[in-house]
Parts: C-alpha cells; structure tokens; sequence
C-alpha cells in the first residue's frame, strides 16, 4: 500500500511539473463541447464543431491563456543546462588519510593456536544393538 501511494504520488507530480493538467482540463472542454453540440447536430458535425479552432470555449480559451502563461514563465533549455553544469562541476572538498602502519607478524605467531594442546578425547565406539 505504502509503494502504491510513492508511485501514485510521483506520477501526479510528474504530471503537474510537465503541465498535463492543461491538456486534462482541455480534454474535459472538449467532451462537454461534444455533448453539447451532439444535442442538436450530428455527430459527424458535433464531432468537427468541436474541434474547429474558430470556435473555442471559454473553457478552451482558459487553458490556451494558461498554457502561455506557464511557457512564458519558464526557463529556457539553454539557461537550465548552463546551470547544471555550473552545479557539477563544484570544487570538492580533499581528503586526505594516512594509510595505517602493518605489523609484522613473527613466525611463532602464524601457528594455530591449538599447536601445543592435546587432542580431545574421543569417546568410545557405540555397541551395535543386535537385532
């Protein structure tokens, strides 16, 4: 459930940051430009009423005068990559580390330390039970 509402959430933010809201709200314009012409016409001349640029709703007008408005506002490509670029190519900070100085391990310490123990005792073999 969790996941289901990050992918939801992404993707209406997706969609809002590119502006697909516009082309939402124009679809929405559209049917009901659709159904109110189908009332009264055919649907071959419902269908080509609608969609003729001569004759736009103030629905229509709304989000061609958003639709601008929100071009108008943005940033062009060119000022964005120049930025980017600015960002990746920020000093960074040296680290310098001294590297940690090794031992030398003797020769008596590479045996096991088991070498001089005895062995465990091992228990005698379990008599079979004859059956």
């Amino acid at each position: 459930m969790r996941r289901r509402f990050a992918i939801i959430s992404l993707s209406i933010a997706w969609l809002l940051a590119t502006g697909s809201q516009w082309d939402l709200v124009q679809a929405i314009a559209w049917g009901r430009m659709f159904v109110g012409y189908a009332r009264t016409m055919s649907l071959a001349k419902s269908v080509k009423e609608t969609f003729d640029p001569e004759k736009p709703c103030a629905l229509c007008y709304a989000v061609h005068k958003a639709k601008q408005q929100q071009e108008n506002q943005t940033i062009p490509t060119e000022v964005r990559l120049r930025e980017k670029m600015l960002l990746i190519f920020q000093p960074v900070a040296v680290l310098l580390t001294a590297t940690p100085v090794a031992n030398r391990w003797l020769i008596h310490d590479q045996e096991p330390l088991s070498a001089g123990r005895p062995s465990p005792p091992v228990p005698p073999p379990r008599a079979r039970a004859q059956a």
